[in-house]
């Protein structure tokens, strides 16, 4: 059992007793604490939320609604959403916050409240920080039956979105119905199934097929759109002849693409293609986590422009794009980000805006991977023990490789000539995530690996 509590929002398995798991204590505090603060900054008003379809969901959702309407908060109730379409919802409206239930890549086992402000992002370090303050007072002011909130049931949400993503500038419907595409989806059992058949269709993509569509959080494999998780999808595509496969996560905001041949794009190239099509078509700087490829720099050089990095996290991201007013921007696990929509990651749009690119170039999938800057990228984890402090990693790391660049903005990377290795514990897992990337698969992988062993030897002599 687990229960992580950031300044992000709340996470943990479902059930188990107080503290050692997300228990319906623990949402009907933590969504009472939100709202306390969301009244003190703005007084009444509406909350808009969406949950994904995890088994828990349903569950979840009803005693977070009932918390907020018990609070005085009204809420707009959207059901089974996407996170971009929650996010994106917030952000079109005179909503004063939301809360979208959904644990992203984790296993069904597992659920989460992220918090959204009044623009629909995420909220920040100083709001999460005072939200966990509240939330351990437990010290709260229900309202009066005369005060109670309303509840309103919001349907056409994605339809809103949908209409929003075909107005953009830069999306292409026509183009992407000339190129006459069959696509694959795998939906993950969860709103994706729904979503994204839906978009494409809207797209002009009438040769469309999903596997794994049934919605009921069941998750028929690992729901992190990596390629070892992406099989069938990869299987499916080669055997179907299909253009294109499309995987994302249980909540939609990540974005993974399978080429024609059955191979993976590489979660890390679809930020790096939708940026070198916005980039060649609206001049500006980008943004990505510290984590993500230097394809992404490499490719924002190329069309004149400024690549600048942020710590982990999609709120991180965001305030860096603010900063620097980027015209793009994401994290390599397949978030887009783009502001001419919303300061959200957003599956949704990073499928439009490929595609539009794809019309564009008028190349097939595999021929517009070839034409980038070619690295491979290891992702590894591990648990650290807990008598061993991380800043006592970090340390004994920063004096062996203190010949190389060091950056120490989120955990530790060490950059080499061509590699680097990026080591620092999870927001989302009990774990350390050890992040590196060559130019080729193997030395990507031997970096990693020999991260761990330099962090197992630091265990032994801690415990010597």
């Amino acid at each position: 059992m687990a229960l992580m509590k950031r300044i992000s929002g709340i996470r943990g398995t479902i059930g188990g007793f107080l503290g050692t798991g997300l228990t319906p204590y623990d949402v009907v505090v933590f969504a009472s604490g939100y709202a306390q603060y969301v009244l003190s900054q703005h007084g009444k008003g509406s909350i808009v939320v969406g949950r994904d379809a995890r088994i828990s969901g349903e569950m979840v959702s009803s005693l977070v609604i009932r918390t907020l309407q018990g609070m005085g908060l009204d809420v707009v109730d959207l059901g089974l959403a996407t996170t971009p379409t929650t996010a994106y919802m917030v952000s079109s409206s005179n909503a004063i916050g939301g809360i979208i239930l959904t644990a992203s890549h984790n296993p069904k086992h597992w659920n989460a409240l992220k918090m959204l402000d009044e623009n629909g992002d995420f909220v920040s370090e100083e709001a999460g920080k005072e939200i966990l303050r509240l939330s351990d007072l437990s010290d709260f002011q229900y309202a009066k039956v005369d005060q109670l909130g309303k509840v309103e049931t919001f349907d056409e949400a994605l339809d809103r979105h949908i209409e929003h993503i075909l107005s953009l500038d830069l999306v292409n419907p026509k183009g992407i119905r000339a190129l006459d595409l069959k696509i694959v989806v795998d939906g993950i059992n969860s709103i994706g199934s729904y979503a994204v058949p839906k978009l494409l269709n809207a797209l002009g993509v009438e040769n469309v097929s999903v596997i794994f569509e049934e919605m009921n959080g069941d998750f028929s494999h690992n729901p992190e759109p990596l390629p070892e998780h992406l099989t069938e999808l990869s299987n499916v595509v080669r055997r179907e002849q299909a253009d294109l496969g499309i995987a994302v996560d249980p909540d939609v905001d990540r974005l993974a693409f399978v080429r024609e041949d059955g191979e993976p794009f590489g979660e890390e190239y679809t930020l790096v293609a939708v940026a070198d099509y916005v980039l060649g078509n609206t001049p500006g700087s980008t943004v990505s986590n510290i984590s993500s490829s230097r394809a992404l720099g490499e490719v924002t050089r190329s069309h004149g422009q400024t690549h600048y990095s942020s710590a982990v996290g999609e709120v991180n991201v965001v305030q860096k794009m603010r900063e620097v007013d980027a015209v793009i921007g994401g994290e390599g696990n397949g978030g887009i980000i783009y502001p001419e929509s919303h300061y959200g990651r957003d599956a949704l749009v990073g499928i439009a805006l490929f595609l539009s690119h794809l019309a564009h170039e008028k190349k097939s999938i595999s021929a517009l991977s070839a034409s980038y800057p070619k690295y491979l990228m290891s992702k590894q984890k591990m648990n650290l023990d807990p008598s061993l402090q991380f800043d006592t990693v970090i340390q004994a790391l920063k004096f062996k490789y203190k010949q190389y660049v060091i950056d120490e903005l989120d955990g530790l990377k060490i950059t080499f000539d061509n590699d680097w290795v990026l080591i620092r514990p999870s927001n989302t897992e009990p774990i350390l995530r050890i992040y590196s990337e060559g130019n080729s698969q193997n030395l990507a992988d031997n970096i990693g690996r020999q991260i761990m062993q330099d962090i197992e030897e630091i265990r032994r002599q801690n415990v010597a």
